[in-house]
């Protein structure tokens, strides 16, 4: 079997690249990542990386993101057809007839989205600081999308102002029920429940703490608790388990899969950097007012 990883590090000093991969990447990946995290935390190394080339272990609108961001930059994305579904279920056409039926509104934005929606939107927000954002942006009415979840989840921790949900959600984290939830608890009474906000709210009901997947990464580094039942994709509890030997990290009943996350090997990362595929390449007028609601994300985390 030939040895990707070297000849990747190889072709990093090379090319001048830096690897950034999401924590939802296949372990292979994320072991050779110069930078693993996050939405966010990787939309901050995208940022601030002063590498000719990034390539960006992850999905399509993490590569856009990135793209956005450090414009000057090659951008590479290992797979092609590396979606994400949520971000595919909001068109723009649906986005401006929103628009036009709440006027007074104004458009948050996940960054679980693409770029077109992201250059029509006031502000975009991640898991970590949906709340936050949509708290002090200067509105009484906001618009979120795409994920009816995670905008239900800061509705309920913003009740004073309204939100219009857009119907969309995360197939992965959809799909953890609440009573999967309490049957590990019957299993594992001492476990502590962390679930992401994309879950439904019946299962945010019976968490311990619902947090974005950096903050449940600082919430185990810092917890004198051994058992933690993670409902969020199975990549997340492989870097826990990595990283925490000694603690127990369980899923919501069955392991969760994001076949969009998985999809890029070690062979896919080689060939990107080999052959400079797939370049991100955005028009520039929607670069730029991607760039204006992203960078106020940005001032909000």
């Amino acid at each position: 079997m030939e040895n990707f990883a070297e000849k990747i590090e190889a072709l990093k000093r090379k090319k001048n690249a830096v690897l950034l991969a999401h924590n939802y990447q296949i372990e292979e990946v994320q072991l050779i990542a110069d930078y693993l995290g996050d939405s966010l935390d990787l939309s901050r190394k995208a940022a601030e990386v002063e590498h000719d080339m990034i390539v960006f272990a992850g999905v399509k609108f993490m590569a856009e993101t990135a793209k956005v961001l450090s414009p000057r930059k090659k951008v590479l994305l290992p797979r092609f057809d590396a979606g994400c579904p949520m971000a595919d279920m909001i068109t723009l056409e649906e986005l401006l007839d929103l628009k036009a039926e709440y006027k007074a509104a104004k458009v948050v934005t996940y960054v679980n989205s693409s770029v077109e929606i992201k250059a029509e939107s006031d502000v975009c927000c991640t898991s970590a600081n949906a709340v936050q954002v949509v708290k002090n942006i200067d509105t009484r009415e906001v618009i979120f999308l795409p994920d009816q979840n995670l905008g239900s989840y800061v509705q309920s921790k913003v009740p004073e102002k309204k939100i219009i949900l857009f119907e969309g959600y995360c197939y992965v984290h959809n799909r953890i029920k609440s009573h999967e939830i309490e049957e590990m608890k019957k299993q594992y009474p001492e476990a502590k429940v962390i679930v992401h906000p994309e879950v439904r709210m019946e299962v945010i009901e019976i968490a311990d703490e619902v947090l974005s997947t950096s903050q449940m990464l600082r919430y185990v580094n810092q917890s004198p608790g051994r058992q933690f039942i993670v409902a969020t994709e199975q990549g997340l509890l492989q870097r826990m388990k990595r990283e925490h030997p000694d603690k127990i990290f369980l899923p919501a009943l069955k392991p969760r899969i994001c076949s969009n996350m998985k999809r890029t090997s070690l062979r896919d990362v080689y060939d990107s950097l080999n052959e400079e595929k797939y370049e991100i390449v955005i028009e520039e007028s929607v670069s730029r007012k991607a760039f204006t609601a992203l960078d106020k994300m940005l001032q909000y985390a």
